[in-house]
């Protein structure tokens, strides 16, 4: 989750987030469409500047979450799984993401249907055969159950990791939202609320934890730890954090940042979640 990133699709919060209501999406008070639209701009620019290649998805108008592009769909090395969301605004989505990867060619190994829920944001890689998945308010028991077995012909073992309920229901933590890997040997984490066996599991597999500020994280609503991985030890992150930057920085990181409260902290979805990497080598 850390190889250099080269192709990824985005969604453009111009179109998509064009009009929403903020009180039917969840947003906060910060949120503002035309400022919002303006800071994802800086965001891509920034995605296009580490080297990838940004493919646009269509068909989005009126789906204002459909910017979170990292959450209806789960790539893997042979093709796309496509997930099935856990907030029902945006059921839509995961439809969305199987015709765009059908258009462009790439194969779709399978669909996670209810009563099954994963999204995105809860799936980690820790390796190419290896895949934690948080099992919280947005993601189930069944959909992790359908997910280990679509992979399971790849060589791949799913691992669950209960989640705490945090600020409730409604709120969305994900298990990206306590761990940002940085290389394969290293990750930005928040550690009060890892699942323990998963905190034990990167412990006995030789990971370097950098913690991200705690107050930060809290005033953020963890998007202070919300970061993408352009390549090793290479990230974007969302500016006005700048404790959890400088601990990425002591371990080698060099760390891009856009200024975002109008997006990312107002809608609770940082440079990870805006992102759907299709391709890394």
């Amino acid at each position: 989750m850390a190889a250099p990133l080269k192709r990824v699709l985005m969604c453009s919060a111009g179109t998509a987030m064009r009009g929403a209501d903020p009180a039917r999406w969840h947003y906060g008070p910060q949120f503002d469409p035309a400022r919002a639209a303006a800071q994802h701009a800086r965001l891509s620019a920034l995605v296009e500047a580490a080297g990838a290649r940004i493919d646009w998805l269509d068909g989005a108008d009126g789906l204002a979450d459909s910017v979170f592009t990292h959450d209806p769909s789960l790539m893997t090395d042979r093709g796309a799984v496509i997930l099935s969301m856990g907030k029902a605004l945006r059921g839509p989505e995961p439809g969305l993401h199987e015709a765009h990867y059908r258009d462009l060619g790439i194969p779709v190994l399978g669909r996670i249907a209810a009563p099954g829920q994963v999204e995105g944001g809860d799936c980690v890689w820790l390796d190419p055969s290896t895949l934690a998945v948080g099992r919280g308010v947005r993601t189930n028991g069944a959909g992790i159950g359908q997910l280990a077995a679509i992979l399971e012909p790849l060589g791949v073992t799913v691992h669950g990791f209960d989640l705490p309920l945090w600020h409730g229901a409604d709120a969305c933590l994900h298990l990206m939202s306590v761990i940002s890997p940085l290389a394969d040997d290293l990750a930005l984490v928040h550690a009060p609320l890892l699942p323990a066996p998963f905190w034990q599991m990167l412990r006995a597999r030789g990971m370097v934890l950098v913690e991200g500020d705690p107050d930060e994280f809290a005033a953020s609503n963890g998007l202070s730890l919300n970061v993408l991985a352009t390549a090793p030890r290479a990230a974007i992150a969302v500016a006005g954090f700048p404790r959890t930057k400088a601990a990425m920085e002591r371990a080698g990181c060099s760390v891009a940042t856009f200024e975002a409260d109008a997006l990312c902290i107002a809608c609770e979805g940082g440079p990870t979640c805006l992102t759907r990497p299709i391709l890394r080598q």
